[in-house]
């Protein structure tokens, strides 16, 4: 799910390893998660407007020009939220999927289990998350298409490792499947946030049903 896994953070399987970063730059990612793990904390216990970036940087234990340095306001920072908690998650869950299953049903099976798992923890300020999504990437439509590319291509790989292994059908192309993954999921995900009453679990559980029927072979 790409618009609906929440704050965990694992390592993907690509094609290409990703260069080092720098301590620097490693010192940069550590405090900046500090100040999202944080206003995630107190936004879920206070609230939004409740929390301020005093209280943030305490918790975060950080001076307030350190949270300048990231974010401008906490607009920002809420967008931050956004993209790291909600909309970056898909590739570390498959990296997961590609490395304790051998399966293209086990995978897909394992996906909705996790999806489902991360979906009871959530909260109505991720609604909240959710919700703002749109007004973020107004702001940055390029960031929005890079999301969306690299989450489609994650499940392509999904779905191209299927096809080496022989148990994925070959009725579409991999792309078409993991688009409809992908779209499936985002809509599930907003109706989840649109309306505390929507039924998320079962929903989740006939996507279950449904990439299993359009993506697996019946016989492997």
């Amino acid at each position: 799910m790409t618009a609906g896994l929440q704050h965990c953070g694992e390592t993907l399987i690509n094609t290409t390893a990703a260069p080092p970063l720098g301590r620097r730059e490693q010192r940069k990612l550590e405090i900046r998660a500090r100040i999202e793990d944080a206003a995630y904390k107190l936004f879920r216990e206070r609230g939004i407007e409740e929390t301020s970036i005093e209280q943030i940087c305490v918790e975060a234990d950080v001076a307030r020009r350190t949270f300048y340095g990231h974010y401008t306001n906490k607009h920002a920072l809420l967008g931050g939220l956004g993209l790291s908690r909600l909309y970056n998650q898909s590739e570390p869950m498959l990296a997961l999927l590609m490395a304790n299953h051998h399966t293209t049903r086990s995978r897909l099976e394992a996906m909705i289990e996790y999806i489902e798992s991360k979906f009871a923890t959530f909260s109505d300020f991720d609604r909240h998350l959710i919700l703002i999504a749109p007004s973020i990437f107004a702001e940055n439509s390029e960031q929005h298409r890079e999301i969306g590319n690299s989450a489609t291509a994650s499940f392509t790989r999904l779905i191209n490792a299927g096809r080496k292994i022989g148990d994925v059908r070959t009725d579409f192309t991999p792309d078409i499947l993991a688009a409809m993954v992908v779209g499936t999921l985002n809509m599930l995900t907003t109706s989840w946030a649109m309306n505390s009453d929507y039924p998320i679990f079962a929903n989740l559980e006939e996507a279950r049903a449904l990439f299993t029927q359009l993506i697996c072979k019946n016989d492997v």
